[in-house]
């Protein structure tokens, strides 16, 4: 391929775009797109901040953003930085403020029809048994010290409790907790706003959907997964609550404080980081482990909380319905993993903000019921389209640090996806798509309205072909809660 630049990012392949070093940047930027995505993510200013991103201490190959990316807070939504464990920094920012948020897949033996008389009385169960919206709380009671059993243990405490099934653990990323979280880094406030969070949904993007599984694209891939065609599934994105967002708040104001006397310079304070080496990273690393954990038990929780919506609902027991998990993994956290950097393997610590961990066939860590067919990874889309279910490709390691896409990106603000839907009968448009909606808050639907998102369909056709995730199957929305 001819070499092409497009205003400073210079073409590597069809779906790879660099920006080459230049000033502080310690090493160059690599955007993951094709021209139309790349054209939108211009138009926002990720670009700077994927270069502001490659100033960081220690920072190993390029700073990296996936086709979903777009602007946010000092590292992009969809960013993924890695650092050297000896000279290299973590950056809160660049994990996010909602530690541990990520995507969590249930599968069933229903089909769509068997249930279509049942649809609205769905809706109201899922929506009576998973809080939902700005400060939610009340669905899981904490006992005294429970919080930090939670906090150490993740989606174990839950299953203990009773709350899932013992086979959920192995369909969990790093199943379903991380070693060595330290629940006492975390500051009273920051326990205090998730006591009585733990099994609510949340507000912002934070969605649960009943799907139906309307393609497959990889025969084999899908029934290793336990997706059959027409099939019913639940998707279930959150995490750590306010909880996480207090963690990420206590950490940037700490370690900013402090960038002088250890020398840091960067060119934006909300890439704000810590030496590895030094306790203040130490400190944050056990306390963001111990949000993550947060966010898995959430999750396991809501899960459980549907299983129980469905069996009221349908009159029949959680398990003849074949409600078990496909898959859970996170897309705000940082992790030490190894990668080759170089030509040779090398401990990295991975951040990856808006996006997902994608290892290919035949890796160590993915859970041996898919260890042929490689993990999964979940992406969902918008609530009046589609989402889609891939598979981690051989590409994700050679390029990006074993990572992939999140979802299909935010292309309008907030503000501006209210202002743009103003007058317009959201509920009724749903219906009209077949999508029964719940959900709290005056200007929920409107903040999340399809427009305001790009479309995931093309965000995964440039995952597929840079060969970081292979589709496996798309799923349509047929019952959504927002929060």
């Amino acid at each position: 391929m001819s070499s092409t630049m497009v205003a400073g990012a210079i073409q590597l392949d069809a779906f790879r775009w660099m920006l080459p070093r230049e000033g502080g940047m310690r090493v160059p930027g690599i955007l993951f797109a094709d021209r139309p995505l790349l054209e939108r993510m211009m138009s926002d200013r990720t670009p700077e901040q994927v270069r502001n991103a490659a100033h960081l201490p220690g920072i190993l190959e390029a700073s990296i953003a996936m086709p979903d990316a777009h602007w946010g807070y000092g590292l992009p939504v969809g960013g993924v930085v890695a650092t050297d464990p000896e000279d290299g920094v973590i950056s809160p920012g660049a994990v996010g403020y909602d530690i541990g948020c990520g995507v969590r897949l249930l599968r069933s033996r229903l089909e769509r029809p068997a249930i279509v008389a049942r649809v609205e009385a769905l809706a109201d169960a899922l929506y009576r048994e998973v809080p939902c919206g700005v400060g939610s709380s009340g669905a899981v009671r904490l006992g005294s010290g429970e919080l930090s059993r939670v906090l150490r243990e993740g989606a174990r405490w839950a299953v203990k409790r009773g709350l899932g099934w013992a086979s959920d653990l192995e369909c969990c990323e790093e199943g379903g907790a991380l070693a060595d979280a330290d629940p006492e880094a975390l500051s009273e406030g920051a326990c205090e706003r998730g006591r009585g969070q733990l099994g609510t949904l949340g507000s912002g993007n934070h969605f649960l959907e009943v799907q139906e599984v309307e393609e497959v694209y990889d025969s084999s891939a899908a029934a290793a997964l336990g997706l059959g065609p027409g099939s019913v599934t639940v998707m279930i994105h959150c995490g750590s609550r306010g909880l996480g967002h207090q963690v990420c708040t206590d950490y940037v104001r700490d370690v900013s404080r402090k960038l002088g006397g250890w020398g840091i310079q960067l060119p934006d304070r909300q890439l704000a980081c810590a030496p590895l080496r030094s306790p203040e990273a130490r400190a944050y690393v056990g306390a963001m482990r111990a949000a993550a954990n947060f966010a898995w038990a959430n999750r396991q929780c809501i899960a459980h909380q549907v299983r129980r919506a469905f069996e009221s609902t349908l009159g029949e027991s959680a398990e003849s319905l074949g409600l078990g998990l496909v898959y859970d993994v996170a897309h705000n956290i940082a992790k030490f993993e190894t990668h080759e950097v170089s030509g040779r393997a090398a401990r990295c610590l991975v951040h990856r903000k808006g996006a997902t961990r994608a290892f290919p066939p035949g890796h160590p860590d993915v859970p041996a019921a898919y260890r042929k067919v490689g993990q999964p990874v979940l992406v969902p889309g918008d609530m009046g389209r589609y989402s889609y279910v891939l598979i981690g490709g051989h590409g994700s390691m050679r390029h990006a640090f074993g990572s992939t896409c999140h979802g299909a990106g935010r292309q309008m603000s907030r503000t501006q996806a209210v202002r743009e839907t103003r007058g317009r009968d959201l509920v009724a448009e749903l219906k009209e798509a077949g999508v029964t909606v719940r959900y709290e808050g005056r200007d929920t639907l409107r903040e999340e309205t399809s427009e305001a998102y790009k479309d995931v369909a093309h965000v995964v056709r440039v995952v597929e072909g840079a060969d970081l995730a292979k589709p496996v199957a798309r799923l349509r929305p047929f019952i959504v809660v927002k929060g």
